[in-house]
């Protein structure tokens, strides 16, 4: 039995070293011990240890006592000592959870230029019409196929990039490949609702009608299901001057509806040879089938995808349109939450944002924010009972009294049991991680003992549905304009998005293989944690101070 005295710093910091814990933990778990050492033997019995930590602790279930105290019942002297006591929590602690992986697309060095329609053969390239018009653009704004854009943004020292990766820049060619009297344009948005969506179709009307004099554009209404289901409609800029004042797509929307028959028969029907498809990866997978049959079947049509995704997972591209607003709406949520928790005594506000697959959205709306406690997304596991201690200790501990948390939809994937269902996209359905978090959390404070009043917001579909701010407005134009411009040159197959700050064409095969996710290892997620100051509550070592903190809490309360 160790002698160790942990009555001073020197005594404080041999005991972390020796178990890799900080002085502030040992601590803690000394504190539990020393209560628990009522007549300071500095000793303590195996059974008294066990039975105190389950009356300081009624909500832990016996499949989380066996699994995180399994060594309390192993074969011990009747008495052990606070470095036992430690000991024996150690394998607990060095045991962590499984984490996720985040998926970056990893591409080899070089140039991934986009298809040209030069695949169908010969074309005569003619004068841009941009460069007759002296007020808006000079021959000196023509960009070439020679301008590239690197996807490799640091380096180390003077050290140069040995293995850049490139895109093809964005922009306006001295020669176009379509002669714009024979051009017949389709826009359609496919998926769910964004804001943009409207500025987008705005934008693409107008550049094509008033710079390139095209006067053919049709609109293709619900989704790929309007190519064969609905009549196409004509835009002009009279039809479309004021539609991005509101948020929604005039053209609606649907998720599904790809006949790639019937679509491909509307497109020869109605002589269309430019298709502009604004939707997130599950349309920009039918977009490169579209281009793939049109090559198949050797028809002269410039395929190109706009990125709508509002949970902004976009393999390479920096910022889709949409997300900047998404940020600023889910704000009002958050601070809504806020003000409710704070109105009560141990309040909790729970909002859940957007965010399947990815929780961009509720890590920038953490951030921005700043008052969030506590936030989970679908890159991190997380132990239930690790956060629930957690919030109790929060809530003992505070000042305010007070708590918020943002979880994003597809957080908590593994403590959840799979819907088996799929939409009309084949996403999978997920089960609703808000209500099964509201439910979990009150029945964890009713068998503690603690009342709370619990605040649960939802504000997906209020976000979905505005009007676009001043900052996604600009990225709506830059980017339809792009996409023409592309078209117009005679690239298909491609999407465009920003790269390090520049539009850049993009094959469209390459954004659809996997979403973009947070790298829990990045500055950027550990700026969050400096906000929220959550722990990591995936490992088992957390859970093991959590359990120490809430005994803390609770003696301190008595």
């Amino acid at each position: 039995m160790s002698t160790t005295n942990v009555g001073d710093e020197i005594g404080l910091q041999e005991m972390a070293d020796r178990f890799a814990l900080s002085v502030q933990q040992v601590k803690d778990l000394h504190a539990v011990f020393g209560a628990i050492d009522l007549d300071h033997s500095g000793t303590i019995e195996v059974r008294e240890l066990k039975e105190y930590l389950q009356s300081c602790l009624p909500a832990m279930p016996d499949e989380e006592w066996k699994t995180y105290f399994s060594t309390i019942d192993r074969d011990h002297d009747d008495k052990v000592s606070f470095e036992d006591f430690v000991a024996m929590l150690q394998p607990s602690m060095d045991a962590p959870a499984p984490k996720k992986a985040t998926r970056p697309i990893r591409l080899q060095a070089g140039h991934y230029p986009v298809p040209t329609i030069d695949v169908f053969g010969p074309y005569t390239p003619r004068p841009n019409p941009l460069g007759s018009n002296p007020t808006q653009w000079q021959y000196s704004n023509f960009v070439t196929d020679e301008h590239r854009i690197s996807a490799n943004v640091v380096s180390v020292g003077d050290r140069p990039i040995d293995e850049p990766v490139t895109f093809v820049r964005a922009g306006p060619r001295s020669e176009i490949a379509w002669d714009p009297a024979e051009v017949r344009a389709a826009i359609v948005t496919c998926g769910g609702l964004c804001p943009g969506l409207n500025s987008v179709i705005r934008e693409l009307v107008y550049f094509l009608w008033n710079s390139y004099r095209v006067r053919k554009i049709y609109g293709v209404r619900y989704g790929y299901f309007g190519f064969y289901g609905k009549d196409l409609v004509e835009l002009t800029p009279a039809t479309v001057s004021d539609i991005h004042h509101d948020g929604g797509t005039v053209l609606g929307s649907s998720r599904g509806g790809f006949d790639l028959d019937k679509i491909m028969n509307s497109i020869v029907k109605h002589g269309i040879n430019q298709v502009y498809c604004i939707g997130g990866d599950g349309t920009h997978r039918g977009t490169q089938v579209l281009y793939e049959e049109t090559v198949k079947r050797g028809l002269r049509v410039s395929v190109v995808g706009i990125p709508k995704t509002i949970d902004n997972d976009f393999q390479l591209i920096d910022k889709s349109f949409g997300f900047d607003t998404a940020i600023e709406e889910a704000q009002r949520a958050i601070r809504t939450a806020k003000v409710e928790a704070s109105a009560c005594l141990n309040g909790i506000g729970l909002v859940k944002l957007m965010g399947r697959q990815s929780g961009f959205i509720a890590m920038h709306a953490t951030l921005a924010s700043r008052d969030v406690d506590v936030c989970l997304i679908p890159e991190m596991d997380f132990n239930l009972q690790t956060l629930l201690l957690h919030l109790k200790n929060r809530l003992l501990s505070s000042e305010e009294a007070s708590l918020v948390i943002v979880v994003a939809e597809g957080a908590g994937a593994d403590i959840l049991p799979p819907t088996d269902k799929k939409d009309a996209s084949g996403n999978p359905v997920l089960p609703d991680i808000g209500y099964y978090l509201k439910d979990q959390i009150l029945s964890f404070f009713k068998r503690e003992g603690m009342s709370v009043s619990l605040k649960y917001i939802d504000p997906t579909y209020m976000i979905r549905s505005v009007a676009a701010n001043s900052s996604d407005q600009i990225v709506c134009s830059m980017l339809a304009q792009a996409a023409v411009n592309g078209a117009m040159h005679g690239f298909t197959g491609f999407t465009a998005g920003l790269v390090n700050g520049h539009f850049c064409y993009i094959p469209i095969s390459l954004v659809i293989s996997e979403p973009k996710q947070v790298d829990c290892t990045a500055r950027v997620w550990w700026r969050l944690l400096d906000s929220t100051r959550q722990p990591d509550f995936s490992t088992r070592c957390n859970i093991i101070l959590a359990l120490t903190q809430s005994v803390h809490n609770t003696l301190k309360h008595k």
